[in-house]
C-alpha cells in the first residue's frame, strides 16, 4: 500500500450522505463553512434561518460526507449534480451563470445523462489549511489568500480525499463528464495531483471570481495513471473505482471539445 492510501485510511473516511439525517449533516456544514466561515460572498447567515444551506439542485444530487476518524468529526462535503428526471432541459449552474468560450467548449454536444456537475466542495477551515499555507495575493484587485505549502503534511490536503468519494460517486452513477465553477487557485491546487478541469471560459464574478471548467473523467484518469500514478491509486482504490468508459488509450473524447493551453 503506498503512503498516500495508507494516509488516508488512517485519517479520513467517506460516509454517503443517503439519508434524511446525514443530509442534515452536509445541509450544516455548508452553513458553517459558507455563511458563518464565509468562505465565498453571496452567502448571508440570515437567509438561513434553519441554519442549513441548501437549494434546489439537491433535489437531483448525490452528496458525501468527509469524516475525521482520530476525532470523529465531519470536516467537509461534497455533492455531485445530475440531470433533473424532472426536467432534462434543467441547465446546470455552471451554464446558467458562467460563458463558456466555443472553441474551446460546445455543451449541446454532452451527454446528458452521463454528466454532472461538481460543486459545493467545503473542508472546515481549521482542517483546510494551516497558518504556513497561506499566501496572500491579488487578483482582479482584490486582496486573495492562495495555498502555497511549505510542510509537508502526511496526507496532501482534505480536498484530495473529498475527490475520493467525488469519483466513487460518478463511477456509481455513471457520471463520466464533469462540469464545474470554481476559483482558479482550488483547480491549481487539485491539479497537484493530477486532478485539475480545463478551463473552458472566462473569469467570471459568481461567489466571487471564478471560471467554468470541464473534464473527461477517463481522460483525467488516464492522465493522473501516468503523470501522478500514486493518486490515481487513492481514487481509483488501485484501479477497481473507474468508469465504464475508461481504457487506458489515448483516444478523443466523443464531446466537442479542444485542449486550452491558458496558463492560470
Amino acid at each position: 500500500m503506498n503512503d498516500v492510501v495508507a494516509a488516508f485510511n488512517e485519517y479520513f473516511e467517506i460516509i454517503d450522505a443517503n439519508s434524511p439525517e446525514l443530509l442534515c449533516k452536509v445541509f450544516q456544514l455548508r452553513y458553517q463553512v459558507l455563511c458563518i466561515e464565509q468562505r465565498a460572498p453571496g452567502f448571508e447567515a440570515a437567509s438561513y434561518p434553519e441554519n442549513m444551506e441548501s437549494d434546489d439542485y439537491d433535489r437531483h444530487s448525490s452528496h458525501i460526507l468527509l469524516r475525521h476518524r482520530p476525532s470523529g468529526e465531519f470536516v467537509g462535503t461534497a455533492r455531485l449534480i445530475q440531470s433533473d428526471p424532472l426536467d432534462s432541459n434543467k441547465l446546470f449552474p455552471t451554464e446558467l451563470h458562467t460563458r463558456f468560450d466555443p472553441a474551446l467548449m460546445d455543451t449541446s454536444k454532452l451527454p446528458r445523462q452521463n454528466t454532472g456537475e461538481i460543486s459545493r466542495l467545503v473542508v472546515v477551515r481549521r482542517f483546510s489549511r494551516r497558518r504556513d499555507e497561506l499566501l496572500h495575493a491579488l487578483e482582479n484587485g482584490t486582496r486573495v489568500e492562495k495555498w502555497s505549502p511549505t510542510v509537508q503534511r502526511r496526507f496532501p490536503h482534505p480536498m484530495l480525499a473529498l475527490a475520493v468519494g467525488i469519483i466513487r460517486m460518478s463511477v456509481e452513477h455513471n457520471i463520466n463528464h464533469w462540469l464545474s465553477v470554481m476559483e482558479p487557485a482550488l483547480n491549481r491546487l487539485l491539479g497537484l495531483y493530477g486532478l485539475q478541469l480545463d478551463p473552458v471560459g472566462p473569469i467570471i464574478d459568481h461567489h466571487g471570481f471564478r471560471r467554468p471548467y470541464y473534464t473527461d473523467l477517463a481522460q483525467m484518469l488516464e492522465r493522473m495513471y501516468t503523470n501522478h500514478y500514486q493518486f490515481w491509486q487513492l481514487v481509483t482504490d488501485y484501479g477497481r473505482v473507474r468508469p465504464a468508459s475508461a481504457k487506458r488509450s489515448r483516444e478523443a473524447s466523443s464531446v466537442q471539445y479542444t485542449k486550452t493551453q491558458t496558463l492560470e
